[in-house]
């Protein structure tokens, strides 16, 4: 694998981490439930973290370190605003929006570990999958206790 096509792959998890930060942000905004923002601000800023040490890594590889979401993480974000109006902004529908993203997180890391990563990237790349795993998990908890709280 190229050095250009490891900055690649690793600007593609910055666009998705970014992606998650603006994402479960724009959801902590929406969200009444005062535990569900904090767990939203919360992931929010590993996701930041997590784009943060991603940057670092396609700067010392010698490329241009990616500084904000893509375009779909954008439809996304404004779709969380568009279906919460239409929702009344229930804790529910945002968590189920926000499972939606997680899911799209995951696919982008399970793709770039299917690439043939240099042993250092694919140890940072494999536990901030964990994380994400561990994000998606989490949110399909509460997605399903506030689904449970409507029946």
């Amino acid at each position: 694998m190229s050095n250009d096509d490891i900055i690649d792959t690793l600007n593609d998890l910055i666009e998705t981490s970014k992606d998650g930060e603006y994402g479960f942000r724009a959801s902590a905004e929406y969200v009444t439930d005062p535990s569900l923002r904090q767990s939203f601000e919360r992931r929010a800023e590993e996701c930041r973290m997590a784009a943060a040490e991603l940057q670092t890594m396609v700067v010392r590889l010698g490329g241009k370190a990616e500084d904000s979401g893509t375009a779909a993480g954008a439809m996304h974000r404004g779709w969380v605003a568009v279906k919460g109006t239409l929702a009344g902004y229930t804790d529910k529908a945002i968590l189920e929006e926000t499972e939606r993203g997680e899911d799209r997180a995951l696919e982008s890391y399970r793709k770039a570990l299917d690439e043939p990563l240099p042993a250092d990237v694919r140890l940072v790349v494999e536990r901030q999958y964990e994380g994400v795993k561990r994000n998606h998990q989490q949110v399909r908890a509460l997605r399903d206790q506030a689904r449970a709280a409507t029946v």
